[in-house]
């Protein structure tokens, strides 16, 4: 299949011209979705000259740091950003000796319409300078090979600045260019060659003064530029879509004079983008800039010999660098990036985790009343997935019930062509209005058939049966899929970022945003105020982007930062039943019988820590390691709590502190820390919330004790279990009995990963109100910062009209919640108190008649979230998610949790066959199998702290 694809300077014509305005920087708060990687487009790419780095720019307005060696993202570059297209990054670079990383796109500084350069330090992540002034959005930059200047390229006709990177001072400008920059290079001896959209070629002297300016051959012009390695050669690829082959020449590196064509024949239809040269000199390299299939090429002989497709990528391609040692680093649009290597083999391959909406917008269902949809994780329309707003419930299982619709695209009178990957769709032969340039993707007809809506790069338009637009809404990806749910409230879209939106018909006000995780188990639900609903382990999935000016760095909260005011699926709920986001906030404040609280977000900002040393990377062989910190109170509360943490788990209660005040803080503090390769963290908390971890990373460099010589760890094990309760209306038949044979699997671990397993079991008329907080008092004192503790409950939990969480004991009154059952904070206060690696197994959302609620199960989705928060540092497995039932039946001897979660200690979750499970593991295990016993009634979920990796729990016996 053939789908036209616009150059990334096409793409960028509506964010250029007036037709969108320009808000420059905002104190106000931004709502950003982030998953560890771009959502939108990659824009620019940059590696340091020892190839350590990859820096990746893109229009999600952020700029990343990556390990080249294993993909691990190190750091997050956020510059300030405003409304719509304000923010969005268009280049970036990394001085070759990989200390700054430089950034600029449409980054207005709030000076008027001027746009701004802004450095960081690549290890501090701070913003240390800012170039502003700046007349045009910046294309293209580039650091000369001895780092000496930097290469600012300009769009529209703004031309180039070369500035001195000693102090950044102008060291040359040519403005004398017709239309926008593409590229630049420099070679060894700091000659410069440029390429730009008014079809010349430009080659300048190491004085930066124009030595030679040509047109491309036959008119086309030129796209990517590369310096051979000796200067001698310069390697441009030319843009034009008609060509059948692509166009790619090596000229002259003295005049610019044709050299020879390196062979494109088998190239398929397009252009050819950006372009390198091996640091040998002997291969080229080039990507394709438009149309599909998306093949990266290599040539041998500097171009003159044969040519190797090593592989495709998803989307065009935006950049293409050469590594030292022969391997190439390559960026696609989609974003992507990766790395092949010498060899040609692809050993670094970073995609966005998730849903990828193309080419299927025919399977995009809604309800009748736009509550439910069906949305797909992958193009084409491929694995399915149906998600519920009202019942807060994601299904992936096979079996999808009926009922929801896709768009309709065809209806009497209403003739509407040339809507799919066109620029110019039509109503009854009549081009319809469009912003210049744009690209429409999807069409769903209302249906009362008098408006119809068209989804397309940029934006979602509304027209009405004459063809006149009643709303034109610009949305933060492309829109690949659109549908009216059925009673004709609610215009829907499935956009590039991995969202699926709900606007108001009417108006086109957006009122929900939905942003399934490609693990196809986590899912944010929010309003655009940021009040909402998540399921475990989600709530990093989104955050606020906070700017603090022009001259500074701006700060990212997770959402999870200001769940107590904002985590409401209350409000979300109502939000599709008044379709206004304030009047469901009303409605559902109105109802709730807990005290609500509205706060703005400014007011209740964690602090912000750094780690000033040891550094991140950084060689110790010391069991004892001296930590310096910083503290910064964005919101001028004070500093509470210091908390350090040594690979997740929280050493002690807390560190005795000075008050904070907003701009200073710096502490000291000694850690101890285990003789192997280590990971540190700190976290300060606020009267409101705790800030987001601030990690370092130490390499163990001491004399590594053997295996065998090494202390094993013991295991704690507190198994609560009731079915028998008190209360004849909450019996269960299984909770005890599921109690008893969790803790006999892991009992079966002694002389394994463990050295001895301790158990206590708690069940039926031993599992008291008072013999539960004794357990709890048991583990706490017993588990070492050695060890590790689990503990399991499975039972009934409710929630009291204030909404407090209460786990029920064999005793529980109902009517006396307080002085009858296990309120949720001896759980956290456990959690928090325990000095090992620390699992907790919930299983309380059986169905019954509790608290005279019947069919309303207890939600502990806040619950999870808050004991796996990284300053409680607990990894927590829960039985179900949303409002779903946890299962039990004779045929399985258990509940549906607990049967699943035995088998995959028990061995079933070995996936690699090394006879070792991990956490990571038994969570793919127990999710998979609860689903297949239930028939996709239940979904488990885990949720584990950011701080902590990925660990051996059990062997397989």
């Amino acid at each position: 299949m053939k789908k036209t694809v616009l150059s990334i300077s096409m793409l960028f014509v509506l964010i250029f011209t007036g037709e969108l305005h320009s808000s420059g920087i905002s104190n106000e708060p931004f709502l950003r979705i982030e998953m560890g990687m771009h959502t939108s487009m990659i824009t620019g790419i940059g590696v340091d000259a020892q190839n350590q780095f990859i820096v990746t720019g893109s229009q999600d307005k952020t700029v990343r740091l990556w390990e080249l060696s294993t993909g691990r993202l190190l750091k997050i570059f956020r510059p300030p950003i405003g409304e719509g297209p304000v923010g969005m990054i268009f280049a970036v670079a990394i001085s070759p000796e990989g200390k700054t990383i430089v950034c600029g796109g449409r980054t207005d500084s709030g000076e008027g319409a001027s746009r701004s350069i802004y450095l960081f330090d690549r290890e501090s992540g701070k913003l240390v300078r800012r170039i502003g002034g700046q007349s045009y959005n910046l294309l293209g930059l580039a650091f000369s090979k001895d780092g000496n200047f930097l290469l600012a390229g300009m769009q529209s006709n703004g031309g180039i600045r070369i500035y001195r990177t000693s102090d950044y001072s102008l060291a040359a400008e040519d403005r004398d260019y017709g239309d926008a920059f593409h590229v630049g290079d420099f070679d060894g001896n700091g000659r410069l060659v440029t390429t730009s959209k008014d079809g010349f070629i430009r080659l300048y002297g190491s004085d930066f003064k124009l030595l030679m300016k040509k047109k491309g051959p036959d008119g086309f012009k030129p796209s990517g530029v590369s310096f051979s390695p000796d200067g001698s050669k310069i390697a441009v690829t030319f843009s034009d879509d008609t060509l059948l082959n692509g166009k790619f020449d090596v000229l002259s590196g003295k005049d610019l004079s044709p050299q020879y064509s390196p062979d494109v024949r088998g190239f398929a239809k397009g252009r050819f983008g950006p372009v390198c040269w091996s640091t040998d000199g002997k291969f080229l390299c080039a990507g394709k800039g438009s149309w599909m299939p998306y093949l990266i090429r290599r040539w041998s002989e500097g171009g003159k010999g044969p040519y190797k497709d090593l592989g495709e990528a998803e989307s065009y391609l935006s950049g293409i660098l050469s590594l030292k040692n022969g391997g190439v680093v390559f960026a696609s649009v989609y974003p992507s990036f990766g790395v092949f290597d010498a060899n040609d083999k692809r050993v670094l391959h970073m995609t966005p985790p998730v849903a990828d909406y193309r080419f299927g917008s025919a399977e995009f269902l809604v309800s009748k009343n736009g509550d439910g949809i069906q949305f797909f994780y992958e193009r084409w329309g491929k694995s399915p997935a149906r998600f519920s707003v009202i019942e807060r419930s994601l299904k992936t299982y096979p079996s999808l019930e009926l009922g929801l619709r896709p768009a309709v695209t065809q209806a009497p009178g209403l003739d509407i062509t040339d809507w799919k990957d066109t620029t110019n769709p039509k109503l009854n032969g009549k081009p319809l209005k469009f912003m210049r340039d744009d690209f429409s993707r999807s069409l769903a007809i209302s249906p009362e058939k008098d408006t119809f809506l068209i989804g397309s790069k940029w934006f979602l338009y509304l027209f009405d049966r004459q063809g006149n637009q009643k709303w034109a809404l610009r949305v933060v990806g492309e829109a690949f899929a659109v549908n009216i749910s059925p009673d004709g409230r609610f215009a829907l879209a499935a956009l590039g970022d991995g969202t699926v939106r709900w606007y108001r018909v009417t108006d086109g006000k957006e009122l929900l945003a939905f942003f399934p995780h490609l693990d196809r188990k986590r899912w944010i639900l929010w309003t655009p105020s940021g009040y909402y609903d998540a399921s475990p382990g989600a709530e990093e999935l989104i955050g606020w982007h906070v700017n603090n000016g022009s001259d500074q760095a701006a700060d990212f909260f997770p959402i999870s930062r200001f769940r107590s005011t904002y985590y409401r699926p209350d409000v979300v709920a109502k939000v599709l039943e008044t379709l206004d986001e304030p009047e469901a906030i009303k409605l559902a404040n109105k109802e709730s019988t807990k005290k609500v609280e509205e706060v703005p977000v400014a007011k209740i900002l964690p602090p912000v820590v750094s780690i000033l040393s040891p550094k991140d990377g950084s060689e110790t062989s010391a069991k004892e390691v001296e930590v310096k910190f910083e503290i910064r109170s964005p919101s001028g509360e004070p500093v509470t709590n210091v908390r350090v943490l040594v690979d997740g788990r929280p050493i002690g209660r807390g560190l005795a502190i000075k008050e904070i005040q907003k701009d200073q803080g710096i502490q000291t503090t000694r850690t101890p820390i285990p003789e192997k390769d280590t990971e540190i963290s700190v976290i300060a908390e606020n009267k409101y919330s705790a800030s987001e971890p601030a990690t370092v990373r130490l390499k163990w460099s001491g004399k590594v004790i053997e295996e065998e010589f090494t202390v094993k760890p013991k295991l704690y094990v507190l198994a609560i279990g009731v079915s028998k309760y008190e209360n004849k209306d909450l019996v269960l038949q299984y909770a005890s009995k599921d109690a008893k044979d969790f803790a006999a699997s892991f009992l079966l671990q002694k002389g394994g990963l463990y050295r001895d397993v301790v158990v206590k079991v708690l069940t039926d008329e031993k599992a008291t109100r008072d013999e539960i907080i004794d357990g709890f008092d048991w583990i706490s004192k017993e588990t070492t910062s050695k060890d590790v503790a689990i503990v399991f409950l499975a039972g009934h939990g409710v929630n009291d009209s204030g909404g407090v969480y209460y786990f029920l004991p064999v005793n529980a009154n109902l009517e006396r919640l307080r002085r009858t059952a296990v309120p949720f904070t001896e759980m956290k206060n456990t959690v928090a108190s325990l000095a090992g690696k620390t699992i907790l197994f919930i299983d309380t959302c059986h169905a019954g008649n509790v608290m005279g609620a019947r069919g309303t199960p207890t939600d502990i989705t806040g619950i999870v979230n808050e004991l796996a928060s990284a300053e409680n540092g607990a990894v927590v497995f829960a039985s179900s998610t949303g409002k779903q039932y946890s299962f039990e039946d004779p045929n399985w001897g258990n509940g549906a949790f607990t049967k699943a979660v035995v088998e995959g200690i028990n061995g079933k979750a070995d996936y690699t066959g090394k006879g070792r499970i991990t956490i990571n593991m038994l969570d793919l295990y127990v999710s998979e199998r609860v689903k297949e016993l239930t028939k996709g009634k239940q979904t488990p979920a885990t949720a584990k702290p950011q701080t902590i990796p990925d660990f051996p729990l059990v062997l397989k016996r």
